[in-house]
């Protein structure tokens, strides 16, 4: 049906249903100082805007809002119908806290008193 409408028409359907994924995700991807709303994410990888971004590369970092998720590195990148597919390598989950060398007892007390 698509192919009957207008050039334009098609055009602004297209920035619309852009827009619409844009404001509806809260993923967002940061490569150095650039953020990049993720129109669309797998497990293996994410869809950014190509008017935004024409090319992707290297490591960078995905967030939910503010909240830290994953650090990715980006190996191979390409446009397909005005969307930049990005293919991640390895995907690590991040973390709130830093992961202990040792085995924490559930029964250790939180803290201890000091001696007088």
């Amino acid at each position: 049906m698509s192919e009957y409408l207008p050039k334009e028409v098609r055009a602004g359907l297209e920035e619309a249903r852009k827009r619409d994924l844009k404001r509806r995700s809260r993923l967002r991807v940061i490569a150095g100082d650039e953020v990049y709303p993720i129109l669309r994410f797998w497990e293996t990888g994410f869809a950014l805007d190509a008017d935004q971004v024409q090319h992707l590369r290297g490591l960078v970092d995905i967030y939910d809002g503010t909240r830290h998720l994953y650090q990715s590195l980006i190996v191979a990148s390409g446009i397909e119908e005005g969307e930049l597919i990005c293919t991640m390598k390895r995907s690590t989950m991040a973390h709130d806290k830093v992961p202990l060398d040792y085995v924490r007892d559930d029964n250790a007390p939180v803290g201890y008193l000091p001696r007088d």
